[in-house]
């Protein structure tokens, strides 16, 4: 098994929710172990900005799957559960990205890792630091790459948010 993480997020529908079936779907793809939830993250649009705040979120999982089959699992929730292809950074369903396999540089039409833009957004980095601060990314840990992007207001731990995706989570 080779750890890695994802960052989830979504600005449609009940959002919480949302997360959650996100989270249950994955752990039940032959290959995908859930290992750690990170808290939940509300984030104000950017892109696109009339449109709802994200809430976002990461995972840590195990898996036995490759980069490109764990990206069509990654997909395949996304579909499962009605994502819909819009506008660049607009609004979604539910968004499941790769961004960290252990050991794995890749760089492909379909896929990079690490994440090429994570580094760049509070909305990762404030949950990822959360969850596995020590990894290390480009020469530093993930801590280090978020203390340098540095604090805002428009990404925000939401406390009541985390605490729904959990009992979400828990009645399952």
């Amino acid at each position: 098994m080779t750890a890695a993480c994802l960052g989830l997020g979504t600005n449609l529908g009940d959002r919480a929710a949302q997360l959650a079936e996100a989270l249950i779907r994955l752990d039940a793809v032959d290959g995908i172990h859930l290992v750690a939830v990170s808290p939940v993250y509300r984030t104000a649009p950017w892109g696109v900005e009339e449109q709802p705040d994200f809430l976002n979120l990461c995972v840590r999982i195990d898996t036995g799957l490759s980069p490109p089959a764990l990206l069509a699992a990654c997909k395949a929730v996304e579909a499962a559960m009605g994502r819909q292809v819009r506008e660049r950074w607009g609004p979604r369903e539910i968004d499941v990205d790769i961004l960290l396999m252990a050991g794995a540089e890749l760089e492909t039409p379909a896929l990079t890792l690490p994440h090429p833009r994570m580094l760049q957004r509070r909305f990762v980095l404030a949950p990822l630091a959360d969850l596995v601060p020590d990894w290390i990314v480009g020469g530093r840990t993930v801590a280090e790459h978020a203390v340098e992007l540095g604090a805002d207001d428009l990404c925000e731990w939401d406390e009541p948010e985390s605490a729904r995706v959990q009992a979400l989570l828990s009645a399952l």
